[in-house]
């Protein structure tokens, strides 16, 4: 399909501005962004939108989350992380279908349009059923491997990285593993082996609780992150989920390594589990950072608006400084940013050739008036009620409420179904 947006305001976040013109598709690329030029032919476009002063943006991209927890969805709240892991996430989810991970999936992904999200970066189970949970809807996901002590080897994850890396230009696949505290170490020499092997990065819960560092200390004496450098899985790049409790040796080795940082303020807040240190990341020479949600059982909410406020939010009442943080550094991680920590390059930025993944803010609306500063507006004023359309790959899949690629009732009816099948 050919798209031509027109009479809009552009962020193409290439840099701060904002621009006004239009931008065309052609598939599922981007053929042009830039300034209206002279009156085209309608017989040129398969639709031409006319957006009335409404702002495009890349889509914003979810950098950690696990989908398909949206069957736990306000199930085991106001439960320290441990016991909510062990005693309630864990049982309940080896109950968990084929049928179950994608229905839930495409349960999480419609809430992500609904937010201006194009894509995830997803750790979980059953990924076949996941995969085409995506492909089907047409949403973009890099999958993560997720090996731990409960279940998987290491001989899995390489099986998954070749399938997924090749199954559908719509999915791409990460290694991964749980985390250090759910690994033994004979399965994290491995996944160091499979990283250097492949030339690939890895992904990892890590350093989310005091207490898993602490842990990790008294098994290994080295926290989680100078571990992980010891047995050379960190040769290749890759990044951490959270990272709230890092010291200065972990801050250096993610500098060094050039590592990504992918925060999650939601789900910290909520278990209680610390602020990551962004700022002092920062002056350590850190640069790489992204923003997740983490999952529907524990954030409860799959909105990078409120993850967006939070991320500065935070940073500032921990600093003691309302400067730190600004707004468009912010925009910034949960757009680009959280492409590149995907290794979504062809997605990061609104330019000729990249992949046509955007979303539409409706500027037209109390909260965005009046603009002052556009960046400021959408990460300090700024709601998923102002997303008006969501495209992915060229392909628009949510328009003024409605989802063009799956039906809602049926999905919301069998979330229902499953839920209290799974959970009781």
């Amino acid at each position: 399909m050919k798209l031509r947006l027109y009479n809009a305001k552009i962020m193409t976040m290439l840099d701060e501005s904002v621009i006004d013109g239009e931008l065309h598709t052609n598939g599922g690329v981007i053929k042009y962004v830039g300034a209206a030029g002279e009156k085209m032919s309608s017989d040129g476009f398969d639709r031409e939108i006319d957006l009335k002063g409404n702002l495009i943006i890349p889509g914003f991209k979810n950098a950690h989350t696990h989908s398909a927890m949206t069957f736990l969805r306000s199930f085991a709240d106001d439960l320290p992380l441990n016991d909510w892991l062990y005693n309630q996430v864990f049982p309940h989810e080896a109950k968990l279908t084929e049928e179950a991970v994608y229905v839930f999936t495409q349960l999480a992904n419609m809430e992500y349009l609904t937010s201006g999200i194009t894509s995830c970066f997803d750790m979980y189970m059953k990924l076949d059923s996941y995969a085409k949970a995506n492909v089907d809807m047409g949403f973009r996901a890099v999958l993560c491997g997720s090996i731990n002590d409960f279940g998987g080897t290491v001989e899995g994850i390489e099986e998954e990285y070749k399938k997924f890396n090749s199954l559908d230009p719509l999915i791409s696949y990460q290694l991964g593993f749980h985390a250090e505290y759910t690994t033994k170490r004979e399965t994290l020499e491995g996944m160091a082996r499979l990283s250097q092997k492949y030339k690939a990065p890895v992904y990892t819960h890590n350093s989310e609780t005091k207490a898993e560092v602490e842990g990790c200390m008294e098994r290994y004496g080295l926290t989680p992150t100078q571990l992980f450098d010891k047995l050379g899985m960190l040769e290749y790049g890759g990044g951490g989920f959270h990272c709230v409790w890092f010291d200065e040796k972990d801050m250096e080795i993610f500098r060094d390594k050039g590592l990504w940082t992918v925060t999650n303020p939601s789900s910290n807040l909520k278990l209680a589990s610390g602020i990551a240190p962004l700022c002092e990341m920062r002056r350590h020479g850190m640069n790489r950072f992204a923003i997740g949600t983490d999952g529907a059982a524990s954030n409860n909410c799959l909105d990078m608006f409120r993850e967006m406020f939070l991320v500065t939010g935070l940073q500032k009442y921990r600093e003691n400084d309302a400067s730190a943080c600004p707004a468009f550094d912010v925009l910034d991680m949960a757009t680009r940013g959280g492409a590149l920590a995907m290794d979504l390059t062809d997605c990061d930025v609104l330019a000729e050739g990249k992949r046509a993944d955007f979303a539409v803010i409706d500027l037209n609306q109390p909260n965005m008036r009046p603009t002052h500063n556009i960046p400021k507006n959408l990460v300090y004023a700024g709601s998923k009620q102002n997303v008006i359309i969501t495209a992915v790959d060229g392909k628009i899949l949510y328009e003024n409420g409605s989802f063009t690629t799956v039906d809602a009732d049926e999905i919301y009816a069998r979330a229902e179904r499953i839920a209290k099948e799974i959970c009781g």
